[in-house]
């Protein structure tokens, strides 16, 4: 039989649809917090072009939906880029039974804008007092920002929000390349008892804290609220629209919002955009938009794993 020698990966059969494309092996799975885990690929072209604020398309099978994910870490010199994955669809519930050995279809990036700061002056950047806000899922994309101000001398401050203590993600890791890092979660369970946005009051008023940049990442409705607050503080705020995406090119249209009175695709023209500016409303009903589907689908494949007892209509 025929086959096909790929840079960078394994010989594959000529005659498999797979002849077609680089494969991406997984190195490395961990389970951060319940649903969501983390996985090394390897992907050697996309690790030494990554940067900050960037994503990629990952695709596990030629059937497979495409999926946009933040880049959460790379390395050139390994070949090696880091995605976080939370459970929410039928696709994402797939992707959970990989492990390390398995390959990928489809790896493709990185695809975006890489983030505001990386073309600022590292000296204007010195001189800001920075904070982030991660919301959930929105940590995983918050550290490479981090990570890239801490190689450059700069420790920005992280404030990392979730439900409960049991939910959040890559706290030590933070604690690394961050300056301050302070924890919030809904029910009280660790850090600050309470919302992201009353953490950061908090910060602001009792705390005697100030800052001239936020960047906020996580849920759309937390990222609108945080930006309510921080244009009555006046503190300039990028928030990231990636949880908008379907396609990742523009093609699709699906992640369309206004951003200052004009349409932006959030996968071309973004992730990134200034949270002042942003509809965040029109965002919202955007993104429930499939919401239906993918719950009929999430179910269908609950019952095909037999993590569910399937009650559909025969």
């Amino acid at each position: 039989m025929k086959t096909l020698i790929l840079q960078d990966v394994f010989t594959v059969s000529s005659k498999s649809y797979a002849n077609l494309f680089i494969m991406y092996k997984i190195l490395t799975k961990n389970l951060l917090a319940p649903g969501i885990f983390r996985l090394d690929v390897l992907a050697p072209r996309v690790a030494s072009s990554a940067k900050p604020g960037q994503f990629v398309i990952v695709r596990m099978d030629e059937k497979g939906e495409r999926i946009p994910l933040t880049i959460c870490d790379y390395d050139a010199e390994k070949g090696s880029v880091t995605i976080v994955v939370q459970v929410i669809g039928s696709s994402t519930l797939k992707m959970s039974q990989l492990e390390p050995g398995d390959t990928l279809v489809d790896f493709v990036g990185p695809l975006g804008q890489p983030s505001e700061m990386l073309s600022e002056k590292i000296e204007d950047l010195s001189a800001k007092k920075i904070i982030f806000l991660a919301g959930g899922l929105g940590t995983a994309p918050v550290y490479p920002q981090v990570k890239w101000l801490h190689h450059q001398g700069i420790k920005a401050d992280v404030m990392i929000a979730a439900k409960s203590s049991g939910l959040l993600i890559m706290v030590e890791e933070m604690k690394k390349v961050a300056g301050n890092v302070y924890i919030a979660t809904d029910d009280g369970s660790e850090g600050f008892h309470g919302m992201i946005t009353h953490c950061l009051q908090d910060l602001i008023d009792r705390q005697g804290r100030s800052y001239d940049l936020a960047i906020v990442i996580g849920p759309m409705i937390m990222m609108k609220f945080a930006a309510l607050l921080t244009q009555k503080l006046a503190i300039p705020t990028i928030v990231s629209l990636n949880t908008l995406m379907v396609d990742g090119t523009g093609m699709c249209g699906a992640c369309r919002v206004t951003v200052g009175g004009k349409t932006k695709f959030a996968c071309v023209d973004g992730p990134e955009f200034d949270g002042a500016l942003v509809d965040f409303d029109e965002a919202l009903r955007r993104q429930t938009m499939y919401k239906g589907y993918e719950g009929k689908k999430l179910y269908e494949e609950q019952c095909a794993l037999g993590i569910e007892t399937c009650k559909c209509p025969k």
